[in-house]
Order: structure tokens, then sequence, then C-alpha cells
């Protein structure tokens, strides 16, 4: 099948393509036309109908995954599809790992490697807690493999969850050992619970977006909410257990202004919040890192980030006497980035910045 990142200039295309926009607007002549986005796992592309406008717009959604037949242009110095033929293909006949970006790890290897560290645990309790909410056959099992850590700025792929849970797993296991007095258990809970209302804050069968729950109450009341009914479950968990496991989500976020209901007042709930920062900043870095496709030594300017990232001297440079990248952004980021109104779509709400 082929794939976005194979089109070719002035070739004939046809594929599966998820739509993430769908626009039925209006040209200067007054005739109508589709002004579409299409994505699959290697990136996204305009399209847009040309012939028969409204009646191609029948046949789909936004957020369809669609079977297109069309012809490569390019349009601005970028390849566009116009299509001649568009069709929703129903759920069930696609791979939604297709369509969207995805982890590089399996989802059953990452899952079994998650029980494999509840079943080393020595805490009878927090295991008994942790298994109850990774049972078998349990729809937050098969969430939990499937679910992003953002809409955007770190881990945004399907997989994203669970990938950057069990590398803050390992900085877990690293930083209970190397301090005296933590509860190793008891912050590795921490860890495999703080965004666990992420399966349900985002929706991501068609695209990754928030769900309305998600927008109304955020995953950490989510989070907490999940927590006390497994509790309830279990019938016998111990109260103080369940207050402390608790507290590690309603405060991983740091501090107030990053959306966390509560300060970390405990050891493993102050290491929880650095390690799970620590996790989130480093993979975007390199995320962005690895899809910079700016010239020179410097990415182009990261609004998320609100600086320049330095990608190292190419091999065989000698250091020039020019002054450094300037660290002010540009004109116009500059005017979005101190706006203070990004909200949800601009900037993952618990992710702190440098």
């Amino acid at each position: 099948m082929l794939k976005i990142n194979e089109l070719q200039e002035k070739r004939p295309v046809e594929g599966n393509f998820l739509v993430t926009k769908k626009d039925l607007a209006v040209g200067k002549t007054g005739k109508p036309y589709l002004a579409l986005r299409l994505m699959d796992s290697t990136g996204e592309v305009e399209a847009r109908g040309w012939d028969n406008a409204d009646i191609l717009s029948e046949g789909f959604a936004k957020s369809d995954v669609c079977r297109v037949k069309g012809f490569v242009v390019s349009y601005q110095g970028k390849l566009q599809i116009n299509v001649s033929q568009i069709a929703s293909i129903p759920e069930g006949r696609y791979d939604l790992r297709d369509f969207l970006p995805s982890s590089e790890r399996d989802p059953e290897e990452m899952i079994k490697e998650l029980d494999s560290i509840i079943a080393s645990m020595t805490d009878k309790d927090i295991k008994a807690l942790l298994q109850e909410m990774f049972k078998e056959g349990g729809e937050i099992r098969e969430l939990y493999k499937l679910a992003p850590a953002a809409k955007a700025m770190h881990h945004p792929y399907l997989g994203g969850l669970i990938e950057h849970v069990l590398s803050v797993c390992g900085l877990a296991r690293f930083v209970s050992t190397h301090y005296e007095g933590v509860d190793g258990d008891m912050l590795l809970a921490g860890v495999m619970l703080h965004d666990i209302g992420k399966i349900y804050e985002l929706s991501y069968k068609r695209g990754i977006d928030y769900t309305d729950r998600g927008k109304l109450i955020g995953h950490i009341t989510i989070g907490v909410e999940m927590i006390e009914e497994a509790v309830r479950a279990l019938g016998h968990f111990p109260r103080e257990k369940s207050i402390l496991v608790k507290h590690l989500v309603l405060s991983h976020h740091g501090i107030y202004e990053y959306g966390s209901p509560k300060r970390p007042k405990t050891v493993e709930a102050i290491l929880l919040s650095f390690i799970d920062d620590v996790d989130a900043k480093v993979k975007a870095v390199q995320t962005l890192l690895e899809n910079d496709l700016n010239e020179g030594n410097w990415t182009a300017y990261n609004r998320m980030l609100e600086r320049y990232i330095f990608k190292g001297f190419p091999p065989g440079e000698e250091l020039s006497a020019e002054e450094p990248a300037s660290e002010a952004p540009p004109a116009s980021d500059a005017e979005e980035t101190n706006r203070g109104d990004g909200g949800e779509d601009e900037r993952d709400p618990g992710l702190s910045l440098f």
C-alpha cells in the first residue's frame, strides 16, 4: 500500500488514508471544491477535490479512514493530491497503526514488561492494586497499551503512554535505590498510575484529540476515580496506602501553575514529579532533533520548548567567532508564546517548560 512518504510528483496515487481535515470551500470562480488533509503513519499531505466536490463530500466524514484515488502535483513547493475518488472504509477493515504515529516497540512486549515489574514487587497490597487495574482482558489494560502520552509535546503517538511509563520505571528503580528511605514499590505505583487517566482523557481511535470528559475534568481527576474504583473492588486495601497512591497522582505535575491540584509532600511524590518531567522533556527534545529539517547547527525555534536546540558541530567544523544563536524567538512566534492562552491544544497542560 502506497504511503505518503512515497508520493511522487506527476504520478497517480491510490491508497488508504486518514482524513484529518475536511472543508467544502468556494473558489474564486464561485465553484465549490474540497480542501482535505490526509494522514498515515509516515506523515500528512494536503489534498483537493476540484471536480464534483459536492458528490465527493457525501462519501466520507472527517476522521474517517478512506480509500483515495488521485494524482500527485506540486503546489507552492509541496506535494498535493488532486482527488478524483474518495470513500470511507468501514471500521474493522484497517489497522489504526497504519494511519497514526506509533511506538516502535511492540505493545504486547511492553505490557509484559509492565507485568514483570509488578510481579517483582514485595508490597502485597500495591501489587494487588496494580494487578487489579491491569488484569488480563480488562478495558484498562487494552487501552493502556494503545494510548498516547499526550496530544503533542512528548510521546504523542499510539503506545506512547506505556513507553513513557516504562522509561520512568527505569528511572524510579534507580533513584529508589540511590536514596535511603524511599518506598520503591509505592514510587513505581505512582509511575504506573500517574497518567492512567489519559486513556480516557484522550481520544485516539481516529486521530489524537481530547475527549469531552478529558476537557471537563482532566486525566488527574479521572485517574484518582479509577484508583478508587479498584480499591473498592479489592475490598481490603489499606486506607493509608490508598491516600498515598492518590497523592502521587494528584501531585505529579509538581506545582499549581502546571495543573497540579496538590504539591508533592512525600519523598516518593517529589521524586515522581521530577523523573516524570525529565523523561517527558528528554523525549520532546529527542523528537525535535529527529524531525527537524532546519539547515545549520540549530533546530528551528520550538514554541513549546520556547527555544532553539543545538544539533551539534558537524565533523571537522572549526569554531568561529560569530555570535551564538539568539534565544529570542521569531517575531510571530514571540507573539504566540507570550499570549499565555495556549490551552490544551497548544501545550500539554501537565508538562512544565525548562
